[in-house]
């Protein structure tokens, strides 16, 4: 199980996309293993431009705010170990990222997704989180996520980079008016 804990679950990023049904940017998240569940997650359209750059492996003239963290943790001499999707409260999404020695920083899934593919360390989900609300990927077949990837390991940069390009292209031809919220969702973070 790695790092994170008993009641936990490894993913990987499936891809970032589109809600059909919303149009607002998300993020599926897809458990490694024999299941086929995955979850979504909503997130803001500066959010999903960010991990589409680190998937894409782009280097930005300036450090992001994902590099900014693990080289701030790195030069007070401390490890990133994992981060991990751990709760979920009135329709939000909660995270941590967590160090070596086992100190753990409240995040965003938006921002701890990041953080976990540039700094290489593994990405957990509550099993809670997964009881409640992992769906089938065969639900996540529409729109940008029509053909899952046969298993997490090659789910690679080949897959993910189509995404992240598809996301590239709907951002270069989107307004502010564009980023309507979810139905149900004051914060798609």
């Amino acid at each position: 199980m790695g790092e994170g804990g008993a009641e936990d679950r490894e993913a990987t990023l499936l891809g970032i996309g589109i809600d059909p049904a919303s149009g607002a940017p998300l993020m599926v998240l897809r458990e490694r293993g024999g299941a086929r569940r995955a979850v979504p997650i909503w997130i803001g359209p500066a959010e999903a431009q960010q991990i589409a750059l680190v998937v894409g492996r782009e280097r930005p003239r300036r450090p992001l705010t994902h590099q900014l963290l693990i080289d701030v943790v790195a030069a007070l001499g401390q490890r990133l170990t994992h981060v991990r999707i751990c709760g979920l409260a009135e329709g939000t999404f909660l995270a941590e990222v967590a160090l070596a020695g086992g100190a753990r920083v409240s995040a965003r899934p938006s921002d701890a997704v990041p953080v976990a593919l540039a700094a290489a360390i593994p990405i957990y989900l509550a099993t809670a989180v997964l009881d409640v609300a992992a769906m089938p990927l065969e639900r996540i077949a529409d729109g940008e996520f029509a053909d899952p990837a046969p298993s997490p390991e090659l789910a690679g940069a080949a897959e993910i980079d189509a995404h992240a390009a598809a996301l590239r292209r709907w951002l270069d031809t989107t307004s502010p008016a564009d980023f309507d919220r979810p139905p149900g969702n004051d914060d798609p973070h």
